[in-house]
């Protein structure tokens, strides 16, 4: 399937207003340069806990925006890098076989964890309250929220939208998440799909036995699974859209940074 009938908008896209909200594009500076980002906030909610929205397979794109929308109307800052920008623009393709090869797959997950250390660093100056740091992800994103659950000791949630669990993308990919479970500083909900073909149930059960052998942040995690959804099924512009589903998790989502980041 082309990436251009993937992200072809539908009846059930989400277009959430700006209203009451300060957000944009924006530079952030990262170890190497600076990396093009998108940020909302509530406009006049003073430090504002910080959710970091990390992209689908696909990119930056207006997707990934809206859910940075949505969050700022819950009361967080939400801000989401374009985190393949040294490899290259995923909106210039319709080949999702070729955008793995020719971006994808030359992204490292050390990369990205900088990368989304440095946004961090990026909304404290701009008032965030990063004490109280969540992380969520879509697919590529879902399985890097995991990742970055791990990777930093300030994370205090995180939310993972049907990422792989003990597979990649990349042969750069040294560790899954089933393989840091027990390392994890954050409690992380996990939100997939049963009739998921990328992602084996298999796999999901794997992923709650380790973390039930891990960490009291491991231990404090969990794995909803939704027995009619497949891959995607949050994303209101594609065919993969549950409605029902998508709104239960969203809810659980949002009362999960609620009860964690307060």
């Amino acid at each position: 399937m082309s990436y251009s009938k993937i992200t072809g908008s539908t009846d059930s896209t989400i277009r959430t207003g700006t209203e009451g909200l300060r957000q944009g594009q924006v530079d952030i500076p990262v170890q190497d340069g600076v990396m093009s980002a998108y940020y909302a906030a509530p406009a006049t909610l003073q430090n504002p806990p910080l959710i970091l929205v990390i992209q689908e397979i696909f990119g930056l794109h207006e997707h990934i925006q809206d859910i940075c929308r949505r969050f700022a109307h819950e009361g967080y800052m939400a801000v989401a890098l374009e985190l393949y920008q040294r490899q290259g623009d995923a909106s210039q393709y319709t080949d999702i076989a070729e955008l793995i090869r020719d971006i994808v797959a030359n992204v490292s997950d050390e990369q990205v964890l900088s990368d989304l250390d440095a946004s961090v660093q990026w909304a404290r100056e701009q008032g965030a309250d990063t004490s109280r740091l969540g992380v969520t992800g879509f697919c590529w994103g879902g399985r890097l929220t995991w990742m970055y659950a791990a990777h930093n000791p300030e994370c205090k949630a995180a939310v993972a939208w049907y990422g792989k669990l003990a597979t990649g993308h990349s042969p750069l990919q040294k560790e899954h998440p089933v393989d840091i479970a027990g390392r994890l500083h954050a409690p992380v909900l996990g939100l997939y799909g049963e009739q998921d073909a990328s992602i084996p149930m298999e796999d999901v059960r794997r992923m709650e036995a380790a973390l039930q052998q891990g960490s009291e942040a491991a231990k404090a995690s969990r794995i909803e699974v939704y027995p009619e959804s497949g891959h995607a099924f949050y994303a209101d512009y594609r065919p993969s859209f549950n409605a029902a589903d998508a709104q239960d998790a969203w809810q659980k989502a949002t009362a999960w940074f609620g009860r964690l980041l307060g």
